[in-house]
């Protein structure tokens, strides 16, 4: 076959008489949905046209072929079955692609013309609810966006696989990224205005009208939603912006799925007060879930979610993600993991392990979609409800007896599932086999005739053959004549009168009766009929479940929390960790504590370090050498910190953390070239974050700043930084740094102590200890740790002899070269006096240009010009 051309004719500028009537329809259906490949039902196929075949074939390597003609032209055309289309669902959704979904409507067989089409959902990345097409420990969001008044914005993110709602209000475009960076929506819908731009997501954008997001309509349509006549009883009346974006996201969900929402029936307004921040670079940095390359191997989840069940997962994941500041709520969860971790975390876990996501079924079974082995899964849950209150029962921790209480009883349902449904029914109701025996007795009939249609039809051929005396009559059947008795042309005078000729062969003549008749009639239309009733049966079955939504969802709720707790609970026994402190005095006591997911990926022990800050010792400068440890035991830190306000025990002896609002962390070096940012220009970026938003409640890790420029520039600046949150924002800080120049801050400040990670040299050799102890590093290791890293010996020998020539005070090449920083003064006589440095003062009164610069700018400057006086 000639291959198609790769241009596909314009059929939409063609007269309507060039096309066939099928096409015609499919033409109409498809100017509605211009910008989104249209699965088109014919038969057990879904077919593409025009473009969308050109797009489907190249995007899913299908074959392109050809049907018709328009304008003179081949139409290119391409299909994918329907028995498996979920798989080429889940490759165009991975590839940001949306399908709208075309179903015959129509009876083929009453239909005059083409059977009536009509698109029944738009499959978008957002608005997944199949198993097939998500990630079962992974959220997948619908987020909307839309501007506030006076700056900031609104966001509402939707899972509608489980029916969570969520809204929230942010101040500016740095909080947005941040809370983006957590949410990390499959899909983000915003105005197509002015007043929103794009932020940087891999989200799939899309553009809308702003009347979508008009705050009154939004806030109609959200009243409608969630059933009730004022926004008070969530806590969201007066919140405009995020009214607006749960307004303009609901139209979406509405044009895409065709259908009502009943598993949307709350709103969860979210508080940035009642969360810990962090923001979008330190949630890169710390690795929450994904890691620096982007998989999910050696992050704090993979080692921390050993939940039995994927609703359990993804909520653990969700504590993980938001640690909270709110005290009762942590100190609740930290009391039922104790409890667990006493010894009923086994037998709870047991119960749950192989639950079903009784969360995503429920939400299939609010939207129509639910399928045969969903509802088997919803039975076993429900029949497993019983035992783990048992299990619950006296416990004595307050927020496990809540669950106990939550979970509640279904037995009328689990019963009801029981008797309807197969033990092992098939993937989809399609072809019949999910209702069981005895549910229906009009349906058990019509089973129980088509099932005997063999015997019944043998008994029938026995009795004329006896009747006839006709040795060779006997019954069948074809799909053009249907039932038959066929007689030999011998024994053609002897056919009793009752039967009347359907078919002449050469050798026989076949008959019916009318007997045989009306069994052809029954069982022709038995199956038919069988199956009408079972899909009848079966959506009956779906919407009495959805009927009960509420409670189910509340046990489904319960089963999460219960699984993440037991998760924690798990890890605490497993790995050895022990229920943190919460104070309300500032500081971090952490003894013995280690990194959770170093210490995982390790095979030699991990070495436990302490940390100790208090509201008199705000910030540890951290030397010593490369490799030694510095960026693992700030990490640490704080995956500690994240870990304890998440609800879970942590890796140390002894943890007793303060109040903290935020979580800053300047870790590691990366550039940014897509927007035009080299690697020192996103260090200064986001040490700039951090000088800007950090208070004395924040927890900040900050490695080598200052390393991405000269060594003068790089070490006013470390210094200037780590001054200003030491003095200043006295936030509660780890700040490491190879300028041992630094080291001096622990004189000119209260509150900075030096610590060091240790190793020992043995020869030319280095030996890391990944011990801290107070005090400055001696040395940075610098070459012996080029030596571990392969750097050719010639290379080395060239580095010591320049290293001997610095010591010994030569000048440098060239004048840019790094400065030793480690090196004591060399020994023997002094160097001739230098040229006294400039007067920093008057050099920095000199260049000031006070026209330039703003009220908190000025007020700045005077106290850098006091303290420096007060140095001088």
């Amino acid at each position: 076959m000639a291959e198609p051309s790769t241009e596909a004719p314009s059929a939409a500028a063609e007269p309507s008489s060039a096309h066939t009537p099928m096409m015609r329809q499919f033409l109409r259906i498809k100017a509605e949905y211009p910008q989104t490949l249209l699965f088109y039902r014919m038969g057990d196929f879904y077919e593409l046209f025009y473009e969308d075949a050109q797009r489907a074939a190249k995007l899913l390597d299908i074959t392109l072929t050809t049907r018709g003609e328009s304008a003179g032209a081949p139409i290119p055309m391409a299909g994918v079955p329907v028995q498996s289309v979920e798989s080429y669902l889940a490759r165009l959704v991975r590839l940001g692609e949306s399908v709208a979904i075309c179903e015959q409507i129509g009876d083929p067989n009453t239909a005059k013309g083409p059977v009536e089409r009509q698109v029944v959902r738009v499959v978008t990345p957002g608005t997944l609810t199949e198993d097939a097409l998500l990630d079962e420990r992974s959220a997948n969001l619908l987020a909307a966006l839309a501007p506030a008044e006076g700056g900031g914005f609104g966001l509402a993110a939707l899972e509608l696989s489980s029916g969570r709602f969520t809204v929230l209000e942010v101040p500016d475009a740095d909080e947005l990224a941040a809370e983006l960076e957590r949410l990390r929506p499959a899909e983000l819908i915003l105005p197509d205005d002015d007043a929103t731009p794009a932020p940087e997501t891999g989200s799939v954008v899309h553009r809308r009208a702003p009347w979508h997001f008009e705050p009154e309509s939004a806030r109609r349509l959200l009243l409608r939603q969630l059933g009730t006549h004022d926004l008070s009883g969530f806590g969201a009346e007066g919140l405009a912006a995020p009214v607006a974006a749960a307004g303009g996201l609901l139209q979406y969900v509405a044009e895409t799925q065709r259908a009502a929402l009943p598993h949307v029936s709350g709103l969860s307004v979210e508080s940035r007060d009642e969360a810990i921040t962090i923001d979008a670079a330190s949630r890169r940095n710390l690795e929450i879930e994904r890691n620096l390359a982007g998989g999910a191997a050696h992050t704090l989840a993979a080692v921390i979610d050993t939940s039995v069940t994927a609703m359990g997962g993804r909520l653990l994941r969700r504590w993980l993600q938001r640690p909270l500041r709110r005290r009762e709520v942590i100190a609740a969860r930290h009391a039922a993991v104790d409890t667990l971790a006493g010894g009923p975390y086994l037998d709870l876990r047991e119960a749950l392990d192989g639950c079903a996501d009784v969360e995503r079924i429920l939400a299939r079974v609010a939207l129509g979609s639910a399928r045969p082995r969903d509802l088997t899964g919803l039975r076993d849950a429900l029949e497993r409800l019983p035992a783990l209150q048992r299990l619950l029962a006296d416990t004595g921790a307050a927020r496990l007896a809540e669950l106990a209480g939550a979970l509640g009883e279904h037995p009328e349902t689990a019963e009801l599932l029981r008797r309807a449904v197969i033990d092992a029914p098939p993937a989809t109701v399609r072809d019949g086999g999910v209702i069981a025996d005895g549910y229906d007795a009009e349906l058990d009939e019509l089973r129980s005739l088509s099932r005997n249609a063999d015997e019944h039809l043998a008994e029938i051929e026995t009795r004329e053959r006896e009747a006839s005396g006709i040795p060779t009559l006997k019954v069948g059947f074809n799909r053009v004549h249907g039932y038959y008795i066929e007689v030999s042309r011998s024994y053609a005078d002897a056919v009793p009168v009752h039967f009347s000729r359907r078919q002449t062969l050469k050798a026989a003549e076949r008959y019916i009766t009318p007997e045989l008749k009306r069994f052809e009639e029954q069982v022709l239309s038995a199956r038919e009929r069988a199956l009408a009733r079972e899909k009848a049966l079966y959506e009956q079955l779906v919407a009495d479940l959805a009927a009960e939504l509420a409670p189910l969802q509340a046990s489904a709720a319960a089963l999460a929390e219960l699984d993440a707790l037991a998760a924690f609970a798990e890890r605490a026994r497993t790995l050895d960790y022990v229920r943190p402190e919460l104070s309300d005095k500032p500081g971090l006591r952490i003894d013995a504590g280690r990194h959770p997911v170093v210490e995982r990926a390790m095979d030699e022990p991990f070495v436990p370090n302490d940390v100790r800050l208090s509201d008199r010792r705000r910030m540890l400068l951290i030397t010593g050498p490369n490799m030694g440890g510095k960026s693992t035991y700030m990490r640490q830190t704080a995956l500690i910190a994240l870990l304890a306000y998440a609800g879970a025990f942590v890796p140390a002896e002894r943890a007793a953390l303060g109040p903290i609002d935020r979580i800053f962390t300047r870790i590691g070096a990366a550039d940014d070239l897509a927007s035009g940012r080299s690697t020192f220009m996103v260090e200064m970026t986001e040490t700039a974050n951090i000088l800007h938003n950090a208070t004395a409640e924040s927890l900040v890790l900050m490695d080598e700043i200052g390393r991405g420029t000269s060594t003068f520039d790089g070490l006013a600046l470390a210094w200037a930084t780590a001054e200003r949150l030491a003095r200043r924002i006295r936030a509660f800080t780890l700040f490491a740094t190879h300028y041992f120049e630094m080291t001096a801050l622990e004189q000119a400040h209260t509150g900075v102590a030096n610590v060091h990670l240790e190793a020992a040299e043995h020869g030319e050799r280095i030996v890391f200890l990944h011990a801290v102890r107070e005090g400055p590093a001696s040395q940075s290791y610098g070459l012996q740790v080029a030596a571990l890293a392969g750097v050719p010996r010639e290379v080395l020998q060239a580095a010591r002899e320049k290293l001997s020539s610095l010591e010994a005070g030569a000048s440098p090449e060239p004048a840019s070269a790094q400065l030793p920083l480690f090196e004591a003064p060399p020994a023997g006589p002094a160097p001739e006096p230098e040229p006294a440095p400039p007067d920093p003062i008057r050099e920095a009164v000199d260049n000031l240009d006070p026209d330039g610069l703003t009220p908190r700018q000025a007020l700045e400057t005077l106290y850098w010009l006091q303290e420096r006086s007060r140095q001088e």
